[in-house]
């Protein structure tokens, strides 16, 4: 058996991502690490706590070897989450995902060994986060002459998001209200992108579930001819009747699944067949093992994979290995500028999104994760340490 002697439990603050991070060690001292891919929006405190819980009540006593069976205790003796959101399952995928860290480790071998073997060896990557700061569509478009420049072949944005007063972040549709002058300034904007990126450069819009179902549709029609690589998030997570509605009338390719959780979430967005791409994030959905399932029941439906990923390099060395090994993967998420944000920490000593070069990622086969966490810059964000089961 491998058994669980600590478990510590980090909230990194100071910049526009706050990532929660958990490492767990062996009593063979083995370390494993994990993230709970929500510190970009609310719920950081409550996933963080949520990881100290399960520790204390469940992973005590138990051999980590077992991914599986511990999943399942999680899944099952959690009470929350069945029929639970992100706050539950941010932080059984943190755990997982250290576990998997650990599996790797002990036996010496990368974590997608462990999932079947590579398959793919280069993973394609996106940028996104490159135009937080303008509102304007002439000026909105030329923020990307930036990643092009820097080789970024595929680039995602909001056509619809303004910045916030403080120009560093952006503000969505509200109430799903919009009126006329923002529905022409999204499609000018889109349109300027194109005619600034030129043909070569995919483009990827996000809608973010925030628009009404018609208004949704007027828009695909208006951008089809621009060359749209997909639309993402066209409806709010919870209509999946939105969903196949959009599907039946708009051509353009749809993605989702951010916000959805688990292979159960997954499960009736898939059987519309509305979708042609699904984005589980690997930090978020239940971890490794989960996003492995989510895409193997995409490609029985003929989607794409294209994992979301928005989080700290922990989470997108994990994403890489899920990517490594599926065969229907497309492209992955990156945001390359969150770390000249005032305040960023880099805790990783070889954070894979620093090894990206002409819009590519290559898979490197360190044991378990592959990452190795920068103890100085992580140790002041120290939130909680477990070292005993709680009854």
């Amino acid at each position: 058996m491998s058994k669980l002697v600590s478990a510590k439990i980090f909230m990194v603050k100071g910049s526009k991502l706050h990532p929660v991070i958990v490492e767990l060690m062996t009593d063979e001292g083995v370390t494993g690490v994990g993230e709970a891919a929500i510190a970009y929006g609310i719920g950081g405190l409550a996933a963080a706590g949520m990881i100290k819980d399960l520790c204390e009540r469940l992973l005590f006593g138990k051999d980590l070897r077992r991914i599986e069976a511990l999943y399942s205790e999680m899944y099952d003796h959690s009470f929350w989450a069945k029929g639970g959101g992100p706050i539950v399952f941010s932080g059984i995928s943190a755990i997982e995902m250290a576990l998997w860290d650990i599996k790797g480790k002990m036996l010496g071998v990368p974590i997608y060994d462990l999932l079947g073997g590579l398959v793919n060896e280069t993973l394609p990557v996106y940028a996104n986060g490159w135009n937080y700061e303008f509102l304007a569509a002439n000026e909105w478009a030329r923020a990307a002459e930036r990643p092009v420049k820097e080789g970024w072949k595929a680039l995602k944005c909001y056509p619809f998001a303004v910045p916030t007063a403080n120009n560093r972040t952006l503000r969505h549709v509200s109430r799903r209200a919009i009126d006329r002058d923002l529905a022409e300034l999204a499609y000018e904007r889109v349109r300027a992108l194109r005619e600034v990126v030129g043909s070569n450069v995919t483009i990827l819009l996000d809608l973010s579930g925030g628009l009404t179902t018609d208004e949704t549709i007027k828009f695909c029609h208006r951008v089809r001819d621009l060359g749209i690589g997909w639309i993402e998030e066209p409806a709010d997570p919870f209509d999946v009747g939105a969903y196949r509605r959009i599907g039946e009338k708009v051509d353009v390719p749809l993605a989702a699944g951010e916000r959805l959780y688990t292979r159960n979430g997954f499960r009736k967005l898939l059987e519309t067949q509305a979708i042609e791409i699904v984005q589980p994030d690997v930090g978020n959905t239940g971890g490794i093992m989960e996003a492995r399932k989510i895409a193997a029941m995409a490609e029985a439906y003929s989607m794409r994979f294209a994992p979301h990923n928005c989080a700290s390099g922990v989470c997108t060395a994990a994403s890489m290995h899920v990517s490594a090994c599926s065969p229907n993967f497309v492209t992955l998420e990156i945001y390359p500028y969150f770390r000249e944000y005032e305040g960023y920490a880099e805790i990783l000593d070889n954070n894979p999104e620093l090894r990206i070069r002409d819009g590519a990622l290559t898979v490197e086969s360190g044991p378990g994760l592959g990452v190795t966490i920068n103890k100085k810059a992580i140790n002041q964000f120290l939130m909680a340490e477990v070292t005993t089961a709680v009854a």
